[in-house]
């Protein structure tokens, strides 16, 4: 169920992972207002009722020509007199004047969804050059940019300094979002690739200044281990790795994209961490169609088979990360749609927890968690080949002498067991419900 838009800032954001759908994937720069929109209609129709809420423009809806990203010098930005970000009106039509994003929030909102962006931290060069008053000010742009600071992969901005022009910047762009019905912001280049704690903490102060609870998420990861308390702190979802695409395991000698098989290690070791209003973020789902313009590599469906995208699934939602899905919603096949909503995924999910890493026997990883008076045990198989386990649920900090067992993927009750005798899949998972 939606919290209420206007619930007191004091309160805990976020009280569970969040789950929705994000552009990225199938659109990489390039979306536009239909589009978004046939995307916030399908997410309404086919996944709004397992509880994804949050529908996400991500990088780049100010650029009128994303397609020359290649070609920074020649990208176009439309802006205000202050200096902000405007979504591009050539891709968003209803954002004429001084509209902003106001109108496709509200085409969300009236469906029941919550609305979010993306930005890249720091204030745009083109305000820079002009020197652009900053709103609600005495400050201009000059006060505020730290020129010898630049996002090492995107051209679009200069950092912000740590000082009372820099926090002015920062409470104009959230009174802006604030007032367009935002309700979550991606702010990218400033959780790895630099760590920036400083402006994290100035976005901290503006979205709360704005009395609107607006959920704070942090990228690209890795987000350092070192910085979970600030980050605790200061926001409530951040990245903790690289990105995550459809590959089972990195090429070798490749350090990016980040792989599925290498979350493992890095969601483990992160578990300790997650609590309400802070979830340690493994990625997007990158399922189903990524397409049109995906925003790594060619056109195609999920590279990943149904084995490795249970498995992906699975260790997301036991782990407690945030369920964002990726492709196309608006070709979103009935296999994928039962995959991401399946109730035991989102319960656990939603509802887990005392989650943990319970074992890890070679290329097997077990994970546990409760959900009510349920608990749940998965099974990974991260090897190339078939693995059986053989194993009493004690072995796995389980207490009961016997449970009442149901494979969740296999569809299929078990029985009463004490134990586990069973064959997992290369790249699978063996995910049981257990009750006493």
């Amino acid at each position: 169920m939606l919290q209420p838009l206007g619930f007191a800032q004091q309160s805990t954001l976020a009280p569970t992972p969040p789950m929705g759908w994000n552009s990225w994937d199938s659109y990489g720069l390039t979306i536009n207002e239909d589009q978004f929109r046939a995307n916030v209609d399908a997410l309404a129709k086919r996944l709004k009722s397992a509880g994804y809420q949050y529908a996400v423009v991500d990088e780049g809806w100010y650029l009128a020509n994303p397609e020359d990203a290649r070609k920074p010098e020649t990208l176009k930005y439309r802006i205000d007199k202050n200096g902000r970000y405007d979504p591009a009106i050539n891709r968003f039509r209803t954002a004429a004047g001084d509209a902003g994003f106001k109108p496709v929030a509200d085409y969300v909102h009236a469906r029941g969804l919550r609305f979010g962006i993306h930005i890249i931290r720091g204030i745009s060069k083109k305000a820079v050059a002009a020197n652009l008053p900053v709103a609600d000010s005495a400050f201009h742009a000059a006060d505020v940019a730290d020129t010898s600071d630049t996002c090492p992969w995107n051209p679009d901005n200069f950092g912000v300094k740590d000082n009372a022009a820099g926090q002015a910047w920062y409470d104009s762009l959230m009174k802006q979002y604030a007032r367009w019905g935002v309700d979550y912001i991606k702010v990218d280049c400033i959780a790895s690739h630099p760590y920036k704690g400083d402006e994290i903490r100035m976005i901290h102060r503006a979205i709360a200044k704005t009395g609107r609870p607006i959920v704070l998420s942090l990228s690209p990861g890795p987000a350092p281990l070192a910085q979970a308390a600030e980050l605790g702190q200061n926001a409530q979802v951040w990245r903790i790795s690289d990105d995550v695409w459809d590959f089972w395991k990195k090429d070798d000698g490749k350090h990016f994209p980040q792989s599925v098989k290498d979350q493992f290690a890095v969601i483990a070791s992160w578990a300790k961490y997650v609590k309400p209003g802070n979830w340690p973020d493994a990625d997007m789902l990158p399922l189903g169609k990524l397409e049109p313009v995906p925003g790594y590599g060619k056109v195609r469906a999920t590279r990943l088979t149904q084995d490795e995208q249970r498995t992906m699934v699975t260790l997301w939602s036991i782990a407690r990360s945030p369920l964002f899905f990726g492709g196309n919603l608006t070709q979103l096949d009935d296999w994928t749609a039962a995959l991401v909503t399946n109730p035991a995924i989102v319960a656990m999910d939603q509802q887990g927890h005392d989650q943990r890493l319970a074992g890890q026997d070679g290329d097997v990883v077990a994970w546990t968690t409760k959900v009510g008076s349920k608990d749940y045990l998965a099974l990974f198989n991260r090897g190339d080949s078939s693995a059986t386990v053989k194993a009493a649920f004690t072995q796995y900090g389980l207490k009961a002498e016997k449970y009442a067992v149901r494979d969740i993927w296999g569809q299929k009750n078990l029985g009463r067991m004490a134990a586990i005798d069973k064959t997992v899949a290369p790249h699978g998972v063996l995910l049981l419900e257990l009750q006493q």
